[in-house]
């Protein structure tokens, strides 16, 4: 499994979360200006909107948003931690295309499956999918999310987190890769016969 936890976190990754963490205390007052009530949420949006400029958020559900900004406003304050969006929402001609390609590459659409699915089955579509950076942020949401009904879903996707408000704060099964699929309800059963992903997202994050 490529668990976040194996990849030992880069000196040059320490170096941008300090900095950043730096450059928001430095935004503290303007945000609190802006927003009194939100100075410690609006100085990390605006001090992680210079460490990743090319995220976007838009597109993802409201739900999955406020999800995802509550949970990383708190890595950032609490831990230190710099939680970036790599791939949130994707136009499903787009996740088909991701798809078509990576099934020219691998060669079947099994095996493409295996790292990229369908529009109709992507969590990236739905706006529910968020593909986290880096090593160390994903780690932390692997070990907070459930706080957040945020949850890592894949085994060889380290990056990959949904976002599931009815499990409850009860993480899912976790599954191999997306190309495989569980029936979902209260117990997350594997599904007899061709395996079907319901709530999976694309890869390729």
């Amino acid at each position: 499994m490529n668990e976040p936890r194996t990849i030992p976190p880069r000196p040059r990754d320490r170096l941008y979360a300090a900095v950043t963490l730096v450059l928001a205390v430095l935004l503290l007052p303007a945000a609190f200006v802006r927003a009194p009530g939100r100075a410690r949420e609006l100085a990390c949006r605006w001090a992680l909107r210079m460490r990743f400029p090319a995220e976007d958020l838009t597109g993802l559900t409201e739900g999955a948003l406020a999800a995802f900004t509550a949970a990383r406003t708190r890595a950032f304050w609490r831990h230190g931690r710099l939680v970036g969006l790599t791939s949130g929402y994707r136009d499903p001609h787009v996740q088909q295309r991701m798809f078509d390609e990576e099934v020219r590459r691998s060669g079947s659409p099994a095996l493409a499956r295996m790292l990229v699915l369908p529009p109709a089955e992507s969590g990236h579509v739905k706006g529910v999918a968020l593909d986290v950076r880096p090593h160390e942020g994903a780690r932390w949401l692997e070990e907070h999310g459930a706080r957040y009904d945020l949850y890592r879903i894949y085994d060889n996707e380290w990056w990959h987190f949904e976002y599931r408000p009815d499990r409850g704060g009860r993480p899912p099964r976790r599954r191999p890769h997306p190309g495989v699929g569980y029936a979902g309800g209260r117990a997350d059963r594997p599904r007899t016969g061709p395996a079907v992903t319901l709530e999976g997202s694309g890869g390729q994050g």
